[in-house]
């Protein structure tokens, strides 16, 4: 218990020498009090989304009745400004200004939103509700059921110089064994430390060639670094459902999927459940090991410019021919998720996925299909910790170089 103690005064103490040093990062302050279309700046042309009590939801995801804050044509490019729960939540206080303050932050980079979210009465309860904080949803004007939202990822920029990861009791891979001290009865926003979780915060720095890591401290006063690939952990339409629809668990909705391969430069594919798809985002995370492990990454607020496009079924070309669940893919690859409480069944689902997309994109048989993925496929952990736990594919698009060709020709006059 000493030791544990020393540890964590030990952590404290050192931590705003780091802050300081990233006297230089730029916070992204919101852009507008409400959704606009930005006519200068270096956003201009985009429509934009900031995180107020008015277009945010906690621990919920939109569903069908969910009133859009925005509607924007096909083809449009929109910047969302998202807030991280980390350093938010009741085991942590309920007041961002108190617990990043207790970790060395200067007020000037505590975003304004943050303070606003936990001083406002906006319920939420911590063992019942979802821990994050949802922005949206937009609405895609002209999309219908059957249509597909074509998500590109243009950015994903850090708001703040930090992030929090933690690791609570009864979630986790690990549960029973971390934390390792109690929770108690009593435990409240007014005695945060009660709850026996831990939450862990850590700055971001620059190294020596210019590029932002993640730092963690540790007893000896040496530190872990490791780079930052940050994306958005979840991105979603709403499911045509009037029920609440809790943020934890991800579904053939998207929602809380987790995949970290959806940074800038990546694609995803949403079906469309409702009219106007009603897309949302949220959880931003600056990394993330596959299967996040402990409970949450390197959780911390980001914003996210990102383009839509709807595809009609019958009339766009949709990878594999139809989506029923989401899809994603990046430069190199094709990524199939599955989606399960069971693990194993979750790797079932995704290969299945990836057989049926195979077969459907490049007109391959199924056993050669499942033949290949055995040889030549990664199969990834995406999350163990959401409830639904995931695991996808990457399957890697210059294999079939051949069949681009072939398609290339088809298609020259």
């Amino acid at each position: 218990m000493f030791k544990h103690t020393v540890l964590s005064l030990f952590i404290f103490a050192t931590l705003g020498s780091s802050v300081a040093q990233a006297d230089n990062f730029n916070v992204l302050k919101q852009l507008s009090t409400k959704p606009v279309q930005l006519k200068e700046g270096e956003y201009k042309g985009n429509y934009y989304v900031p995180s107020t009590l008015s277009t945010i939801t906690w621990g919920y995801l939109p569903n069908k009745d969910a009133k859009p804050v925005l509607s924007v044509p096909s083809g449009s490019t929109v910047t969302f400004d998202t807030v991280s729960h980390e350093g938010l939540l009741e085991d942590q206080g309920r007041d961002a200004e108190k617990f990043f303050k207790s970790k060395g932050v200067p007020d000037e980079y505590i975003l304004d939103e943050a303070k606003t979210i936990t001083k406002s009465h906006l319920k939420h309860d911590f063992h019942k509700d979802g821990p994050h904080i949802v922005t949206g949803p937009i609405a895609i004007q002209g999309a219908q059921p059957g249509d597909i939202l074509k998500v590109e990822v243009i950015k994903v920029e850090p708001r703040v110089p930090y992030g929090v990861i933690s690791n609570r009791h009864g979630k986790g891979a690990l549960v029973g064994e971390f934390p390792k001290k109690p929770q108690q009865a009593d435990a409240s926003a007014e005695h945060p430390e009660r709850y026996g979780n831990v939450s862990v915060f850590t700055p971001i720095e620059k190294n020596a060639k210019g590029e932002y890591e993640g730092v963690l401290k540790t007893e000896s006063g040496k530190s872990i670094r490791f780079p930052l690939s940050p994306f958005m952990g979840i991105m979603g339409v709403a499911p045509n459902t009037s029920e609440p629809v809790h943020s934890v668990p991800p579904a053939m909705y998207g929602g809380n999927i987790d995949i970290n391969e959806l940074g800038a430069g990546s694609t995803a594919y949403y079906p469309v459940q409702v009219a106007g798809a009603l897309f949302y985002t949220g959880d931003s995370h600056f990394a993330q090991g596959d299967g996040e492990v402990a409970l949450t990454a390197l959780e911390a607020s980001a914003r996210a410019t990102l383009k839509f496009t709807l595809l009609k079924a019958g009339k766009d070309k949709i990878p594999g021919q139809e989506i029923v669940q989401p899809l994603a893919e990046n430069a190199e690859f094709w990524i199939t998720p599955g989606l399960d409480p069971d693990l194993d069944e979750a790797m079932k689902k995704s290969t299945r996925e990836a057989i049926r997309f195979l077969n459907k994109e490049y007109g391959i048989d199924e056993a050669i299909a499942y033949a290949y993925l055995s040889a030549a496929t990664d199969f990834e952990v995406s999350q163990v910790v959401d409830k639904t736990k995931g695991i996808h594919a990457k399957i890697r698009k210059a294999d079939f170089r051949e069949f681009a060709e072939d398609a290339s020709k088809a298609t020259t006059p």
